[in-house]
């Protein structure tokens, strides 16, 4: 178990947990000389004999130090609240408080400090206020302690309370990647670099990897200690103490708010969906865009939050928010921070993580909302997968799902909805019913193409993407298309996509200019008219015949060999034929050989041959050009 204070300056916090423990602790001498705590102090004892150790983290009351108190809050099993007796409830045994509930701490108890000091009518009134202030919370009827430090009275009843506590603390589930929030970090003789923390996921063993801080550098774990002990294994729920190891790694490039984790869960972020709790104190509502510094592990990093469901946020409500953090931040679904004003100078209220990976285009849409009302209500991942398909047409890419709920692929158990697509890039995961309704949009859509072009055999892949509008990146439709490729909804004419009974067809205008320009094209043999004498011949636009030609092009009866000249398809397989007559007497084929036979210019008969590479009939290697018997218009090709 591990326990932390709570509680207004010169409560008495550090003097009760020398009490409780027996242990002076490892104070500064900085704070021995102001004779006050300013940064976290950590002890550990064992509350009665033979009882594993609880560690103990003792905060700063001060409120210039609430960073410092917030980074020893996070992971606490259970919160001791301290207020002195003589002082009563003071500003930051308030603000505290709304810390400790703003982070889900799940068990608290108070101690009445310095009862020495005051009658019993005093002790009575404080009592009172305590129990009126924590009325309206989680932790309403939470035992209350009268004690002295200096007396030791009452220290062995809450010693007991504690005793009991930790019997009742729930054991951390183990799942998922390790996970340490650092919070001090120095380097000892002798054994190099040691930072601490409380894990707050998975475990961790001597000899593993992780990956330290934002720029995720690698280092090795040499050894550890939980709960100041040594161990070879520690997990969520404990002290922990690494001694680490990387190239050129020393204590100053290691600060208070990084983090350690294995390597698939290291992603930090900058825009993190949460939902947002303001205080109910809060004395003016909280506007859309405002500044402030969130504080999630042991970082505190500047943001702006976006409000996603209106303008301004009531005291005392909540709302889903996007933060936009100016330092990348490490978080996974589940995590709960605090949030403080500008200035650092007031808590205004906290909120859960729900998606450390949000996004920055349509995060106020009715689909969007509906996957953070999802997100909200599940605290698992199998209880959130089947809504999030249904609200996520696009798919979801299971690595970032990983990382989001902290995890590995196969521990997760999919229900049947759930369709795994390979694409490009990696695996998507689909509704089923979504992923087949995606199939038969792409096959309407096609037929719709069709229908608007039928002279046309079909559009390739990119256009019928941008004709379809589907919500789907380039890989997920690649991979759509490919399997209605292989389950025969579609075909395929070279890069032309089109329903498999579809057929080209001219229009009646375009067949009349056809069978008009048909003969120019014969009668020219080797060397047709271009299409700007095909246009001035047949008194047409230019763009009409070159728009027919390339429809033409498409059902294959005429081929372009350069840009506006078209040879029609009995023309070309004369050419074919002459070129496999020439092959035959030898294996190169003679350029100049070649246009003697067609009896044309050098430019034209190269502009053909490299056509013929193109369509696979030939195959140029370095200045030399050869026949590909393969191919299969050297085996159609008639002989001239």
């Amino acid at each position: 178990m591990i326990v932390g204070t709570a509680g207004h300056i010169d409560h008495g916090k550090t003097a009760l947990l020398q009490a409780l423990t027996g242990q002076v602790g490892d104070r500064r001498q900085e704070e021995r000389a102001r004779g006050m705590t300013i940064d976290l102090g950590y002890r550990y004892a064992a509350l009665a004999e033979g009882e594993p150790l609880t560690g103990f983290i003792d905060v700063p009351g001060h409120e210039r130090f609430i960073h410092n108190m917030l980074a020893g809050a996070q992971g606490i099993d259970l919160v001791l609240l301290v207020v002195a007796a003589d002082d009563g409830v003071m500003p930051q045994t308030r603000e505290h408080l709304a810390i400790i509930q703003l982070l889900g701490i799940p068990q608290a108890l108070v101690a009445i400090s310095k009862c020495d000091r005051v009658e019993p009518a005093r002790l009575a009134e404080v009592q009172q206020q305590v129990a009126d202030l924590l009325a309206p919370g989680p932790y309403a009827g939470a035992r209350q302690f009268a004690l002295s430090s200096v007396t030791g009275e009452g220290v062995k009843a809450l010693r007991q309370a504690l005793l009991v506590a930790a019997g009742a603390v729930r054991r951390r589930s183990t799942q998922g990647g390790f996970r340490l929030a650092i919070d001090r970090a120095f380097a000892v003789s002798g054994a190099g670099v040691v930072v601490t923390g409380t894990a707050l996921a998975g475990r961790v063993a001597t000899g593993e990897s992780l990956l330290l801080g934002k720029v995720g550098k690698p280092v090795r774990v040499r050894g550890l200690h939980a709960q100041n002990q040594a161990a070879l294994v520690a997990e969520a729920g404990q002290r922990v103490a690494l001694n680490i190891s990387a190239e050129r790694l020393s204590a100053d490039q290691v600060q208070r708010g990084d983090w350690l984790v294995p390597a698939w869960l290291h992603a930090p972020s900058t825009r993190i969906d949460i939902e947002l709790s303001l205080l109910p104190g809060e004395a003016c509502a909280f506007e859309h865009f405002s500044a402030v510094h969130v504080h999630l592990g042991t970082q505190d990093v500047t943001a702006r939050v976006a409000l996603l469901e209106g303008e301004r946020l009531p005291a005392g409500q909540r709302m889903f928010a996007q933060l936009l953090l100016n330092a990348p931040l490490q978080a996974v679904h589940g995590d709960r921070l605090v949030l403080r004003d500008q200035r650092a100078q007031r808590t205004l209220g906290g909120g859960r993580v729900l998606d450390p990976f949000a996004p920055s285009r349509q995060r106020r849409s009715a689909e969007r909302l509906r996957q953070l009302q999802v997100l909200r209500d599940a605290d698992e991942l199998e209880q959130a997968l089947p809504a999030l398909l249904a609200n996520a047409p696009g798919g979801l890419d299971p690595q970032r799902l990983e990382r989001q709920f902290n995890r590995l692929r196969d521990s997760w158990q999919l229900p049947d909805s759930v369709e795994v697509i390979a694409t490009r890039q990696g695996s998507l995961l689909f509704d089923r019913a979504q992923w087949q309704a995606l199939r038969d949009e792409v096959l309407a859509q096609l037929a719709d193409f069709h229908a608007q072009e039928p002279d046309q055999l079909g559009p390739d892949r990119d256009r019928l993407r941008r004709f379809c509008a589907l919500p789907l990146e380039r890989p997920a439709f690649v991979s759509l298309v490919d399997e209605l490729l292989s389950d025969g909804f579609i075909a395929s004419s070279g890069p032309w996509l089109h329903l498999p009974d579809h057929k080209v067809k001219l229009s009646e205008t375009d067949t009349a200019l056809w069978s008009r320009l048909q003969p120019w094209l014969l009668d020219g043999a080797f060397d047709p008219p271009w299409v700007r004498t095909l246009a001035a011949a047949e008194q047409v636009e230019e763009a009409q015949v070159r728009l027919l030609m390339r429809k033409l092009a498409r059902l294959g009866l005429v081929h372009q060999v350069v840009r506006d000249l078209f040879y029609p398809q009995v023309t070309l397989e004369r050419m074919a034929a002459l070129l496999l007559q020439q092959a035959a007497d030898t294996p190169v084929v003679q350029v100049a050989a070649f246009r003697d036979m067609l009896c044309i210019g050098r430019k034209r008969s190269v502009q053909i041959l490299e056509y013929f590479d193109r369509l696979g009939l030939t195959r140029r290697v370095g200045d030399q050009r050869y026949i590909r018997a393969d191919s299969a218009l050297a085996r159609q090709s008639p002989r001239p």
